[in-house]
């Protein structure tokens, strides 16, 4: 029977391969389509829904970003990529098949030696060393950038949503962003208030948050001073 020590190795060992399988797809700079991964990643004689706890952890933890139709990869996963690579106690299977040493060397050659610190493809990983971490760290990020945004563009106390994300951008996926904004609201930092865009844009409207309930909110409200 494989011991804890074996099972986690092989779950981190997954979870790289999975990470790493993304990037070469595309995933830093586009949604990549569900077929694409799990046909790189689900053996033969193995189903998708085998692997989707592994995938829910991932999104969890912020290393992917999972859509209707496919996958992306945001700044904390390439940051966990790159810091699992780099790790002298990670090291794949016996048995590595030859896309996945072919996206390794890909990875390396985009980014130079792993040995020597180099981080692959410095366009990709725009972002990483600011990503967001913690619940604390996006609280202060998020309400500098509103007070900044209420002062620079005389929004009334009432910023846009979507106008928060974008300045934020890739320093925090979209899920964990709209978690995290969701928990301002409740811890009564900010409400988070219905209405609409200016111009109704789609892009606008998708890039404000709904609540639990589905319903739409598109502007933010600072309560604590």
């Amino acid at each position: 029977m494989p011991s804890t020590t074996d099972v986690q190795s092989t779950n981190t060992h997954t979870k790289i391969r999975v990470l790493l399988t993304l990037w070469d797809l595309g995933g830093a700079q586009k949604e990549v389509q569900t077929g694409q991964v799990t046909k790189r990643i689900v053996p033969k004689g193995s189903k998708k829904a085998d692997f989707q706890a592994l995938f829910d952890e991932l999104q969890a933890e912020g290393a992917i970003e999972i859509a209707k139709k496919g996958y992306s990869m945001p700044a904390l996963g390439l940051q966990m990529l790159n810091d699992s690579l780099k790790s002298p106690d990670f090291h794949f299977g016996s048995q590595v098949g030859a896309k996945t040493a072919n996206a390794l060397l890909k990875w390396i050659r985009e980014g130079g030696t792993l040995g020597d610190g180099a981080i692959a493809s410095a366009a990709s990983l725009k972002g990483v060393e600011s990503a967001i971490a913690s619940y604390d760290e996006f609280k202060q990020v998020a309400l500098d950038v509103y007070d900044k945004l209420n002062r620079d563009y005389n929004l009334n106390d009432l910023v846009p949503i979507y106008r928060i994300r974008r300045e934020i951008g890739d320093k925090v996926s979209r899920s964990q962003f709209n978690e995290w904004m969701m928990e301002m609201q409740a811890n009564d930092i900010l409400q988070l208030q219905g209405g609409s865009v200016e111009d109704s844009a789609p892009d606008k409207i998708e890039d404000s948050i709904r609540n639990e309930l589905g319903n739409l909110r598109c502007y933010a409200k600072r309560l604590t001073p």
